[in-house]
């Protein structure tokens, strides 16, 4: 009885260290939907489209993008935050997720609660662009001329709290001016309709608004990094007429609390390869962004300092929570 229990005991014992990777062998079942909580079009919707060839390469699956934009982000965000923790639904975020923790603390979820930090994607700056039947032709001039007309101009974003209208709100408190921000349900909203003259001007992607620069759609005025900008190169910084000011978007993946550490191990690992190739990197750059390859530890403590970072920004503009 006892060379039985003994030998029933060594049988038994390789199958624990064995579960963990049973578990992410058998992971993904089914195709991998990428939420993007923002409209068609913007930095994120193109950022999640750019994941899904290498993801389902890699995974041996399907990686289907679907967008539900809305409330700012929230809606999108929420269908994640209640989806099965399995691996298989995923949330393609922004620093507007890191500003709603201080603008909307009434939203259904906590970012660092109900969300697995997965990966990092990458950081990309704004274009300051008027329509150009404003009479300003640099970052001065526009500071001037809302000075002299406080409340009478209007600027337009992708939504309440997106990095586009923290740029603006911070721009504006900064220079000491007025204007009226008008929030669209995305970036092709807000750019149809400053093309349009409807509104007369916003803070955009740099990567899509240069276009319609090119095409004397829109003036550009300025860019919002620390150095002047290859996609555009002709156009000041910003800081160089507000020293200290910059504004940027950055995008991230982001799982349902509780999903495995092996599924997100891997999901880290293949991101972070995919960030790291030559070609990609390239990609980036005409695209006008930087890759950001980062440990889950690293994207960890990263979303926890810009928690911090955007509400002192919203602080500085004086965005009143909603």
């Amino acid at each position: 009885m006892q060379r039985r229990v003994l030998l029933l005991s060594a049988l038994a014992a390789p199958v624990l260290p064995l579960a963990a990777p049973a578990l992410a062998q058998a992971w993904p079942s089914r195709p991998i939907r990428i939420f993007v909580p923002f409209g068609l079009g913007g930095s994120a919707d193109v950022g999640a489209r750019a994941l899904q060839e290498p993801l389902s390469a890699a995974l041996g699956q399907p990686v289907v993008v679907e967008n539900r934009p809305g409330a700012g982000a929230v809606i999108g965000t929420d269908v994640v935050a209640k989806a099965a923790a399995d691996g298989h639904t995923l949330l393609l975020m922004s620093n507007t997720h890191t500003a709603n923790e201080t603008l909307l603390p009434n939203r259904p979820y906590q970012l660092m609660r109900d969300f697995a930090p997965v990966a990092a994607v990458n950081i990309a700056r704004h274009a300051l662009v008027v329509h150009p039947s404003v009479p300003a032709n640099s970052v001065s001039e526009l500071i001037a001329l809302l000075r002299a007309n406080p409340g009478r101009y209007d600027y337009a974003s992708s939504g309440p709290g997106t990095p586009y209208h923290i740029a603006g709100e911070v721009f504006l408190s900064m220079a000491g001016v007025q204007a009226q921000h008008i929030p669209f349900r995305g970036s092709n909203e807000a750019r149809t309709a400053l093309v349009a003259g409807q509104v007369p001007i916003m803070f955009d992607a740099i990567p899509t608004v240069r276009e319609q620069v090119v095409g004397g759609r829109v003036r550009g005025l300025a860019t919002t990094g620390p150095t002047r900008n290859v996609l555009m190169p002709d156009l000041p910084t910003v800081a160089e007429t507000l020293p200290g000011y910059e504004a940027s978007i950055w995008l991230g993946v982001m799982a349902p609390a509780g999903t495995p550490e092996p599924i997100l191990g891997r999901l880290n690992a293949e991101i972070n390869a995919y960030l790291r190739r030559p070609e990609t990197r390239d990609a980036q750059s005409r695209a006008g962004a930087e890759p950001m390859a980062m440990s889950m530890a690293e994207f960890d403590a990263f979303l926890r300092a810009d928690i911090i970072r955007q509400a002192e920004y919203i602080r500085l503009a004086r965005i009143t929570p909603a």
